[in-house]
């Protein structure tokens, strides 16, 4: 049986590439996935990539990832990470381990981004690596 990693963007992450790349970077959210892919791919597992701007959406798909038996979650709640407590509560109702995943370091900014209520839940967290945070999460991931 392969191994399924879920993959949970939040917020405006579909404008990657395009929005404040100075803080961002240029990569799109598909360059993301489609590098996540292939890296998953390698290590025969199969990642399920989605990104929503709504917070339901994202409570849904962790409960979802639950259900089908995942075997992780990596996480970019977004603005989400600071404001959530329901993401929160969804993150301690499943046994799926969930990492974080952040493109900038959040406490390299605002002081607002620097509580993360994910976070407080996550099993671990990736940030300000650009990009390659997501390529880190999943490795880690991989070897639970």
């Amino acid at each position: 049986m392969t191994d399924l990693i879920f993959v949970l963007n939040g917020p405006n992450l579909n404008l990657l590439g395009t929005r404040e790349p100075e803080i961002y970077g240029h990569d799109t959210l598909d360059d993301i996935a489609a590098m996540l892919d292939d890296q998953a791919r390698e290590a025969g597992a199969e990642i399920d990539f989605r990104q929503s701007n709504h917070e339901g959406h994202l409570i849904d798909w962790l409960h979802e990832a639950q259900a089908e038996g995942a075997k992780a979650v990596l996480l970019n709640a977004a603005g989400y990470t600071h404001t959530s407590i329901a993401l929160l509560d969804a993150i301690k109702a499943i046994k799926v381990p969930v990492y974080e995943v952040h493109l900038s370091d959040p406490h390299a900014r605002e002081e607002f981004r620097h509580l993360s209520y994910v976070g407080m839940g996550a099993k671990a967290v990736f940030a300000g690596h650009g990009a390659k945070s997501y390529q880190l999460a999943l490795d880690a991931a991989l070897q639970v």
